[in-house]
């Protein structure tokens, strides 16, 4: 049995029916904003007792108490006092018949003072995506745990679990510290009991519990206390729409509603797959049907597709995130499938806690290459339908296509650097293009160093461009040493390989340098170069943006802020090439003295600018001259 923070004392008259195996969340604070707090309590019968809070004094009062449909459950709605004190809920359940009583006491803890002004991560950050199974193994002890129903550890299989930890991450925070990164996302490290392709996180089987192939919660809190210490922000990646089938919940729910479709899983029908419409959230022509099968549909027949529009079950999902964000001072929350769940419930969740923390960030995963639908979820966009989803960031798939294919296609008119050009023009449509999430791939899409053929020159120019516009970059984990999937492309298991170093015996380590090849050691210090300056530059972070249509294969990219300049540009060109800089007049950068970045020398800009073959050159203006 999980061990809890809450503590039973049984006092039984006659045989006990009732015994108290889950109280979810496992504990919570006073001094939150919202009043209101519900328990979620499961155990054999318990939906017959009666409960009492013994204790008042503290500020807590007992509105509510909810029997489900299941006779396992009960729902406690407590209300919380303006000067609620921490300290011991005492309850007590009593059954009516058997005269049986348990003596429940559930933890209210003081909040941490730093939550009341916690930060989340914006365009001043740069966020490094880890899937921790496969970036590093620091306790090979917790490899294969025993009572899980996948035990089989293989890194010669794309799929099957390799090892990585929790633990693994918090050894090597130095080294991301170092390269110059500012928040980690990783992939979920909640329970995933499944018996298949469990490495990945995403179809959880408790929302309150770490698997244990990657630690404990007490692992979870130094990874993030570890990274606030050295100025790394933790967020966490999230699941709304749907857990794992093998969910503790899912042979005994507690109503009839709680999961869509729930009646062909307890019947053992067939299940009912989404469509994958998402278009179904804005189209005004949209049909019921197809609206319904978007939203209720299963992800897929592994991931029971959750019911938001169950009250319980929107609060719980709600508390949940409150609960993680508490518990490890998060620096934002990853939200994955945003379009799929009921998008009213969505932005309840969203505002909820926004509302208790105005500073923090969530990022919603929208895959689509339609800025139109991208722009939707932002938090402000006028939307006809007059939806506000409260959502401060999404991630920006449009751009990233757009940034692929100008920097692969042959220029032309209406193709190569053109496209990045009228890519970054969508701009107009978004509320805050700042708070968006830009990245070259993730763990779902080929590795750029593949998407870009392996193209060295290329890779760097498209994390320059990453780097540098106005957004919130996102480098996935070994981009900075060209890991590639171009053997299967497509393939989720290859995109998501070992980081180097990360197991005893690796022939190269990436944290060391061992092993490397030129490229890869080269491309490592570009990278941090580029990082480390990113850092110190208030012109990228947050200043005004102007570009210039390409000319000759050349794209230029301007950030400023009062008297910092960055210039970028992103030159295409097979041979070397010289450019006027009469058409860059209004930016007034004639005869002022810029930095190179990555050459490391100075240079005054008088009216033509000798450009090397293929490449990028950016500049930062020495101030004052």
């Amino acid at each position: 049995m999980r061990l809890f923070i809450f503590t039973l004392i049984l006092i039984c008259h006659t045989t006990l029916i009732g015994q108290i195996e889950r109280i979810e969340p496992l504990n919570w604070w006073v001094g939150m904003k919202n009043s209101e707090l519900q328990l979620m309590l499961y155990g054999q019968g318990l939906g017959a007792y009666s409960v009492t809070l013994d204790d008042q004094g503290n500020g807590v009062e007992l509105k509510k108490t909810n029997p489900a449909k299941s006779k396992n459950y009960l729902f406690l709605d407590l209300q919380f006092a303006t000067d609620a004190k921490a300290g011991t809920l005492s309850f007590t359940l009593s059954h009516p018949k058997s005269g049986d009583s348990i003596v429940m006491e559930y933890e209210l803890k003081d909040r941490d003072p730093k939550m009341l002004t916690i930060q989340g991560f914006d365009s001043s950050d740069v966020v490094y995506l880890i899937t921790p199974d496969r970036f590093a193994n620091a306790d090979p002890e917790n490899d294969s745990v025993e009572g899980m129903l996948e035990m089989d550890l293989d890194r010669s299989h794309d799929y099957k679990r390799h090892g990585g930890d929790i633990g693994g991450i918090t050894q090597h925070i130095d080294y991301l510290a170092d390269m110059g990164f500012t928040a980690i996302w990783s992939s979920p490290v909640l329970e995933n009991n499944m018996p298949e392709q469990s490495y990945h996180g995403y179809a959880m089987t408790d929302f309150y519990k770490v698997d244990p192939r990657f630690g404990t919660l007490e692992d979870y809190k130094e990874l993030s206390n570890k990274s606030s210490t050295n100025g790394i922000k933790l967020i966490m990646d999230q699941v709304a729409n749907h857990c794992g089938s093998e969910h503790w919940w899912m042979q005994d729910l507690p109503f009839e509603d709680w999961v869509n479709y729930q009646s062909e899983f307890e019947n053992g029908e067939r299940l009912t797959v989404t469509n994958h419409r998402r278009t179904t959230n804005q189209d005004p022509y949209a049909s019921a049907y197809d609206k319904q099968l978007m939203e209720k549909g299963w992800f897929v027949s592994a991931m029971p597709d959750l019911n938001q529009n169950n009250p319980y079950l929107a609060n719980y999902l709600i508390q949940n995130s409150i609960w993680w964000i508490e518990t490890l001072a998060l620096g934002g929350i990853r939200q994955d499938t945003y379009p799929y769940p009921n998008k009213e419930f969505m932005a309840k969740w969203a505002n909820t806690i926004m509302t208790e923390y105005p500073n923090f960030n969530i990022v919603g995963e929208e895959w689509s290459y339609n800025p139109l639908l991208v722009g939707y979820w932002q938090s402000g966009s006028s939307n006809k339908d007059g939806y506000e989803s409260h959502l401060k960031s999404t991630m920006d798939f449009p751009l990233q296509k757009a940034l692929v294919e100008a920097l692969t296609e042959e220029e032309s008119w209406d193709k190569g650097l053109i496209k990045l050009y009228e890519g970054l023009a969508n701009d107009f449509h978004y509320t805050d293009p700042n708070s968006i999430l830009l990245f070259g791939d993730n763990h779902d899409m080929d590795r750029i160093y593949t998407q870009l053929g392996e193209d060295v020159n290329l890779t760097k120019m498209a994390l320059a461009f990453i780097l540098t516009s106005p957004r919130i970059p996102q480098v996935y984990y070994g981009t900075e040493i060209l890991m590639q999937n171009s053997a299967k492309p497509g393939d989720h298991g290859l995109i998501r390989t070992d980081f180097p170093g990360g197991w005893n015996g690796d022939t190269q380590n990436a944290f060391t340098g061992k092993g490397l090849t030129e490229n890869q050691v080269k491309m490592q210090e570009f990278l941090r170069t580029m990082l480390q300056f990113r850092k110190g530059s208030n012109a990228i972070h947050r200043g005004t943006t102007k570009h210039f249509a390409p000319a000759n294969g050349v794209y230029t990219l301007f950030r400023t802020i009062g008297d910092e300049m960055v210039i970028l540009i992103l030159n295409k060109n097979e041979s070397p090439v010289t450019i006027s800089l009469d058409r860059f007049k209004e930016m007034e950068i004639e005869g002022k003295r810029f930095f190179d970045v990555l050459e490391n020398y100075s240079l005054e800009l008088n009216g033509e600018l000798d450009l090397d073959s293929r490449g990028i050159l950016v500049l930062s203006k020495i101030a004052s001259k």
